[in-house]
C-alpha cells in the first residue's frame, strides 16, 4: 500500500473543491484519469482524461498498469461503483481508495433517514422490478437511476404495481451547486423530467396495511405467470422450508413448471437454475424472472434432466418437482457432492413409489402432506381435499 499505481477516488458534484487534499494530489499527479464524461469535467482532467468505454469495461484502466492512474467514481466507489470491479482484478498493494460521500449518504442526510434502516439499490443498470420485494408499508428506499427520464418512468411503473400513492422524492445533483429536491406522490410525478445525476427516495410509511409482497415463501399463485402447473402456496412454503435457502446458495429446480420455487428461493437471497423442457412453460418462467427482477439470480435451462444437468454450477440444494425417474435420481446421486440437500415432491402413485424406494435405500425423511380447504357445499360449507403430496427430503 506504500506506493500503489492506481487510486480510486470518489468525487461529488462539487468537483475538486469537495475533495480531500489526498484526493486532489492523486488527481494532480496522475498520468491518466479514467471516469465518465461528467467526472472528468468536474476534475478538470483535460488531455489526461480517458472516458470509460460503452458498454463499461475496466480493461483500459488495467492496461495502464505501470503508470500513475486515477479512477473517478461518484461518491463512494464501492456503492454500485467501479471500485469493486477494479479491486477484484488487482493485488492489494496495487491500489488505494479515497471515497467521498455517496448518493446514499447525501440522500439520507437531506431526508433525515438512518442509512442502516434504508434499502439502497442501484437501478441505473437494473430493472425497476428489482424493487418489488421492498415495496411494503413502512419501506424506505434510496435508488440511483439511469438518467433524467427515469424518475417519470419509475413513477409509471409504480402506479402499474398499485403503488401510485407511494411518496417519491426526486434528488438531483446532490452535493453540487445545482442540487434540487422535489417531493411528490408517484402518481403525480409522471410528467417530471430530472437532471442527471438523479436518485429517488421512496417512502412507504403512509401506505395501507398489507400492501406489497409477503416476506416469506408461499406467496399466492396469482403473483406468478403459470398454466396451472405450479406448486400450490402451502406446499411451496413447506417445500422451501425443506430446501432451507441461504444467501448466495445455488438451487437446481428440475421440472420447474412456472419457476415459482426458484423465484421464492431467489427472493430469499439465493441463485437458481430452472430446468424445464416445455416451451410454453419456459415462457412463463421468463415472465416470472422479469416480473420479480431476478435476471441476476435466476436462469432458465431449457431441456429435460438428467441431460440438461451437464455443465451447471455446483448446487447447494436440488428440487425435483417434475420429471422424476429412477435414472434421474441415479444421476443426481452420482453428480451431487456431499452435503447437498435434495427435496422431491410426488403426486402420482408411480412417483410416490419411486420416492418410497429411494427413502428405503438412501434414508432421509418421507412426508405425506394432505390439505383441505373449506368450500361452499349447497347452502353450507364442507372440506374440499387437495391431492396429497409425498415429499422425500435427504442430504447427499
Amino acid at each position: 500500500m506504500a506506493d500503489p499505481w492506481l487510486t480510486i477516488i470518489g468525487i461529488g458534484e462539487d468537483g475538486l473543491s469537495g475533495l480531500s487534499d489526498a484526493s486532489r494530489e492523486a488527481v494532480a499527479g496522475a498520468d491518466l484519469v479514467f471516469g465518465g464524461p461528467r467526472h472528468l469535467a468536474l476534475a478538470g482532467a483535460g488531455a489526461r482524461g480517458r472516458e470509460w468505454p460503452v458498454p463499461f469495461d475496466i480493461k483500459p484502466a488495467l492496461a495502464a498498469r505501470g503508470q500513475r492512474v486515477a479512477v473517478l467514481a461518484s461518491g463512494d466507489p464501492f456503492w454500485f461503483g467501479a471500485g469493486g470491479s477494479l479491486a477484484g482484478h488487482l493485488e492489494p498493494e496495487e491500489w488505494r481508495a479515497l471515497p467521498g460521500p455517496g448518493i446514499f449518504s447525501l440522500a439520507a442526510a437531506r431526508l433525515g433517514w438512518r442509512i442502516e434502516a434504508t434499502v439502497c439499490l442501484g437501478l441505473h443498470a437494473a430493472p425497476f422490478a428489482r424493487l418489488r420485494p421492498h415495496l411494503v408499508r413502512g419501506c424506505r428506499i434510496v435508488a440511483t437511476l439511469r438518467d433524467g427520464d427515469a424518475p417519470a418512468a419509475l413513477a409509471r411503473w409504480l402506479a402499474g404495481q398499485g403503488m401510485g400513492d407511494m411518496r417519491m422524492v426526486v434528488l438531483e445533483g446532490l452535493g453540487g451547486p445545482s442540487e434540487r429536491i422535489r417531493d411528490h406522490r408517484a402518481d403525480a410525478l409522471t410528467g417530471v423530467k430530472a437532471d442527471a445525476p438523479v436518485a429517488v427516495a421512496l417512502d412507504g410509511c403512509d401506505l395501507p396495511r398489507g400492501r406489497g409482497l409477503p416476506a416469506v415463501p408461499g406467496r399466492p399463485e396469482a403473483d406468478f405467470a403459470h398454466d396451472g402447473q405450479i406448486t400450490k402456496s402451502p406446499i411451496r412454503a413447506m417445500t422451501l422450508a425443506a430446501l432451507a435457502p441461504r444467501a448466495g446458495e445455488m438451487l437446481w429446480d428440475i421440472g420447474g413448471g412456472s419457476g415459482a420455487v426458484s423465484v421464492e428461493w431467489a427472493l430469499a437471497g439465493g441463485r437458481a437454475v430452472t430446468i424445464e423442457p416445455r416451451e410454453d412453460r419456459q415462457r412463463n418462467i421468463h415472465l416470472n424472472i422479469e416480473a420479480f427482477g431476478l435476471q441476476d439470480r435466476m436462469t432458465l435451462r431449457p431441456g429435460a434432466a438428467p441431460e440438461a444437468l451437464e455443465g451447471l454450477p455446483e448446487p447447494d440444494a436440488v428440487f425435483v418437482g417434475g420429471g422424476a425417474s429412477g435414472p434421474l435420481f441415479d444421476r443426481l446421486w452420482q453428480l451431487l457432492p456431499e452435503g447437498v440437500r435434495l427435496v422431491a415432491n410426488a403426486v402420482t402413485l408411480e412417483t410416490e413409489a419411486l420416492l418410497a424406494a429411494r427413502h428405503a435405500s438412501h434414508g432421509g425423511r418421507l412426508l405425506r402432506m394432505e390439505l383441505c380447504e373449506a368450500t361452499p357445499l349447497g347452502g353450507l360449507r364442507g372440506w374440499q381435499p387437495a391431492r396429497p403430496v409425498t415429499q422425500w427430503q435427504v442430504v447427499r
